[in-house]
């Protein structure tokens, strides 16, 4: 957990460039988010249609974009099919692939595993500037549960990630897990990113994630504006506490006890454009028709945005 031993570790420049900037409510007035909206095809891959027609689905939803996994491409041209052919399809439909899902082991201590983390992500980041994507998850996979973190070393950790980016054009985002037992917590984040000490840092948090590892969802207030571009949405249900939920819990927005219309408008007094991503992994949708229940997610999104606009 971030605690004051740690955040002295810091110095005091990164640290408020990474926490402060928000805090200014005359800028917070004079700020005001637009919003596109993202269908991450997590939402949808238990009805296993592939790669295509997921994009297919989130174009005839009325999405602005999506959020594919690395995988999923990655099993589309094993199959013989081309980054060009792929390309041209999502563009045809109207689409922007705002993000992408990755699993690298960028983080680990152990330096051969954080190598090989290091070169899968370099390949992954070449295939995702050949789509046009900007943006890519690093997440803290690969790291061992329990392991208290040295923020400094992580930083620099992500800072190698970010030089990486810069030379394709897409930047990994910083993502935290809520039952990761490591890094699960936006506090541990925001430090992570100003040890990395790089105008490329960016966080990528998720909804059900703040609730599951306890970051609660006033910390998002203290963002600056250029830190959060995109953000997984859903929702989560009251029934169990935290600790028992898992990701096959969440639920559409607003159908559970998320505070998502304070979550909108701290997302909203940082200005610029906010992605919400629909990101569910509910085996119930996951029985349904696809397209449904990608509308319905849709829908959801825009009525607590039209709320809070």
């Amino acid at each position: 957990m971030l605690n004051r031993r740690s955040l002295l570790k810091l110095s005091s420049a990164t640290a408020i460039s990474a926490l402060l900037p928000a805090t200014n409510q005359a800028a917070q007035k004079n700020n005001s988010a637009s919003f596109r909206f993202c269908l991450n095809t997590s939402t949808i891959m238990g009805q296993n249609r592939g790669l295509l027609e997921y994009i297919e689905i989130a174009a005839r939803s009325g999405y602005d974009g999506v959020e594919l996994w690395v995988n999923d491409i990655k099993e589309y041209l094993k199959k013989g099919n081309t980054i060009d052919t792929l390309t041209k399809f999502i563009a045809d439909k109207g689409l922007k692939v705002e993000n992408a899902i990755s699993f690298t082991s960028w983080m680990a201590n152990d330096p051969e595993k954080r190598k090989n983390g290091l070169k899968q992500l370099e390949e992954e980041m070449k295939i995702m500037s050949d789509i046009g994507c900007q943006y890519i998850a690093a997440p803290p996979m690969g790291v061992e549960r329990g392991i208290a973190i040295d923020f400094q070393e992580a930083g620099r950790y992500y800072r190698d990630t970010l030089q990486l980016g810069r030379k394709y054009g897409v930047m990994p985002l910083l993502e935290f897990w809520g039952a990761s037992g490591t890094l699960y917590n936006l506090g541990q984040s925001l430090a992570i990113a100003a040890a990395a000490d790089d105008p490329d840092a960016r966080i990528l948090p998720d909804v059900y994630h703040l609730f599951r590892g306890g970051s609660g969802f006033h910390g998002l207030k203290l963002v600056s504006g250029n830190a959060i571009d995109v953000i997984h949405f859903n929702d989560y249900p009251g029934n169990k506490p935290a600790i028992k939920q898992n990701d096959s819990d969440r639920v559409y927005p607003g159908d559970g006890i998320a505070p998502l219309n304070l979550v909108l408008q701290y997302l909203q007094a940082m200005g610029g454009t906010k992605v919400l991503s629909l990101e569910l992994f509910n085996k119930t949708y996951w029985s349904q028709d696809p397209l449904t229940v990608a509308k319905t997610g849709l829908q959801k999104m825009k009525t607590l945005v039209a709320a809070v606009m």
